[in-house]
């Protein structure tokens, strides 16, 4: 046991906050079942690197597959289970994960600075694709660990605390967050949460760069283009919107205030990356706790 593991035993209540934040990104399977997930705030000097954890927990029957399908974020994730653990790139499309039998994950969502720290490279070489923690030249001892804490029984919120411990541990020797890397965050969290910003000019102008080397920015560090990031939180707002409304929506509506030109714009940019239309996403069955 470290002595971080050691704090948590004694006094559980005190560090990673509990959240139950509203996850747009999140569209569940096409039953609309969903395994349990808890959420937790990383410690406060990781604020730059970690945005937050989330351990699901799933026991299904036999036989039964549920398919997990999200709408990515433009980071990198560190995931850790009872076999390994993974450094897992952005996806460009819609990402989607596969849950059978009884299983648990303790997963870190990175802060967009954190994948080119991590991997030693240009995200952009790992978009779409996974790599093992083996494969940064890194010890893996850790995973030990977290299986020994998580295997009696991972629902138990100690166990899943001081498993986020171990994780933060290895993220740590990251520190600290270099300049070009507080940046990227910077534009990141400006195209998530202004509603408003719909061209790349826009980004271009609020940080006084070059459409070219905001291009090379996101490329390096994001391994994806400032036009994705763009649309990404727009398709994230969509869904959100479609997934809360209890009554009949007016879809141009939806269209028109998210910025696009026309209905059918939309409908293909959603289509493109979920795999369906915006009303067969709005008809699904509402979300269940699996």
């Amino acid at each position: 046991m470290t002595e971080a593991i050691e704090e948590i035993r004694q006094n559980p209540g005190v560090p990673r906050e509990r959240i139950d934040p509203d996850e747009p990104a999140h569209l569940r399977d096409a039953a609309g079942t969903t395994p349990p997930i808890d959420r937790y705030l990383p410690a406060d000097d990781l604020r730059g690197l970690v945005r937050r954890h989330w351990v699901p927990v799933w026991s299904l029957p036999e036989g039964k597959v549920s398919v997990q399908r999200v709408l990515q974020y433009p980071v990198c994730l560190l995931t850790v289970d009872a076999t390994r653990a993974m450094v897992v790139g952005p996806t460009a499309g819609l990402g989607t994960r596969e849950l059978s039998g009884s299983g648990w994950t303790v997963g870190t969502l990175l802060q967009p600075a954190a994948g080119w720290l991590l991997l030693g490279r240009p995200v952009a070489e790992v978009v779409d694709a996974a790599v093992p923690w083996e494969a940064l030249g890194v010890d893996a001892g850790f995973v030990g660990e977290i299986v020994g804490l998580m295997a009696p029984d991972p629902t138990d919120e100690e166990a899943q605390r001081a498993a986020i411990v171990l994780v933060e541990e290895q993220v740590r020797r990251l520190l600290p967050l270099d300049e070009e890397g507080e940046l990227v965050n910077r534009i990141v969290d400006f195209t998530e949460t202004r509603p408003d910003v719909r061209r790349v000019a826009q980004v271009c102008a609020e940080f006084a760069l070059s459409e070219r080397t905001l291009q090379r920015l996101t490329a390096r560090r994001l391994g994806l283009t400032p036009k994705w990031l763009i649309q990404r939180r727009r398709l994230h707002e969509a869904a959100d919107r479609l997934r809360s409304r209890s009554t009949a929506y007016d879809l141009a509506a939806v269209a028109t205030d998210l910025g696009y030109a026309d209905q059918a714009h939309f409908i293909r940019d959603f289509a493109a990356v979920t795999g369906m239309t915006p009303g067969q996403f709005a008809a699904e069955p509402r979300p269940t706790a699996e």
